[in-house]
């Protein structure tokens, strides 16, 4: 098997994983449940420094930051897909930078594992604030996966729903 195409079944791995997590939420709406397991973990790791350098890039309208923690072949889901950290950064980077300037975000949740040279994040946030004449106040949801490469954490996946 070829590194890309182990590569690419992790990933996949990991989107199955979170269609699953998601199909399970919409059938349970917005039902509380106890849990025992930390609400935060693993934001210590150097995985964990990347995904908060990646949001803090993005809450400053700071495109060059932002960028430098993508891999060039990042895949992002956000109702549509874009399958290059140029992509994003020349197009929907700059809608998601206007958009956050009017935001204000929580984090509620986030677990951050690391498993050799791959990582993975998964969080929920409450958004909050006006945009473009609109009130919004909704929880999203974001599974991110990294992978190290030449000792650097990059981010190659991105899903974000709400």
């Amino acid at each position: 098997m070829t590194k890309n195409v182990l590569n690419n079944s992790l990933i996949a791995g990991a989107v199955i994983f979170y269609a699953s997590f998601s199909a399970i939420t919409y059938a349970h709406g917005n039902e509380v449940h106890e849990t025992n397991k930390s609400m935060f973990a693993g934001l210590e790791l150097a995985p964990a420094k990347t995904v908060m350098a990646f949001h803090r890039a993005l809450q400053q309208s700071n495109k060059i930051a932002a960028r430098a923690t993508l891999a060039d072949d990042v895949l992002i889901f956000e109702g549509a897909a874009e399958r290059s950290a140029d992509e994003y950064a020349n197009h929907h980077m700059l809608a998601d930078m206007k958009f956050l300037a009017h935001m204000t975000s929580t984090l509620l949740e986030q677990q951050v594992y690391e498993i050799g040279d791959l990582a993975y994040s998964v969080a929920r946030k409450r958004t909050q604030g006006e945009y473009k004449d609109k009130i919004l106040d909704y929880i999203g949801f974001e599974t991110i996966v990294l992978k190290k490469v030449d000792n650097v954490w990059k981010i190659t996946h991105i899903h974000w729903s709400k």
